[in-house]
């Protein structure tokens, strides 16, 4: 599973993009997190197409977010709030635990978690 932040360094060629691109093709990311990137990526003034472009470049697979998981990232805003998670932070998490896959992330913050999904920090 990738969160946003590891999609983000894989395409501005971040430190740890190496480590994402390696597990691109066998990765998951949530619909949530999607919309994340694009917005990151419509924030820099790219058009609409080629969002569209840089995105479907990538061989991941998007899972939508379910009721089930939409409940999972509720729930988890109390024992994430200190460390400042986000809804698609939480998103992630949720859909990770559900497939029972772990994350990867450049979030530190991540690493303090203890919810029941592995953490690997990519930088």
């Amino acid at each position: 599973m990738l969160d946003s932040s590891a999609l983000m360094a894989v395409l501005n060629s971040e430190t740890g993009a190496d480590i994402v691109a390696d597990v691109l093709t066998r990765s998951a990311v949530s619909a949530v997190n999607l919309s994340e990137v694009v917005a990151r990526l419509a924030d820099k003034d790219i058009s609409e197409e080629q969002v569209y472009d840089i995105v479907r470049e990538l061989p991941f697979r998007v899972f939508p977010l379910d009721e089930a998981q939409a409940y999972q990232a509720g729930f988890l805003r109390a024992s994430t709030r200190g460390l400042g998670l986000s809804l698609g932070d939480r998103c992630c998490l949720s859909l990770a635990r559900s497939l029972g896959i772990a994350v990867l992330t450049a979030d530190r913050a991540w690493s303090q978690l203890t919810i029941g999904v592995e953490i690997q920090l990519i930088r």
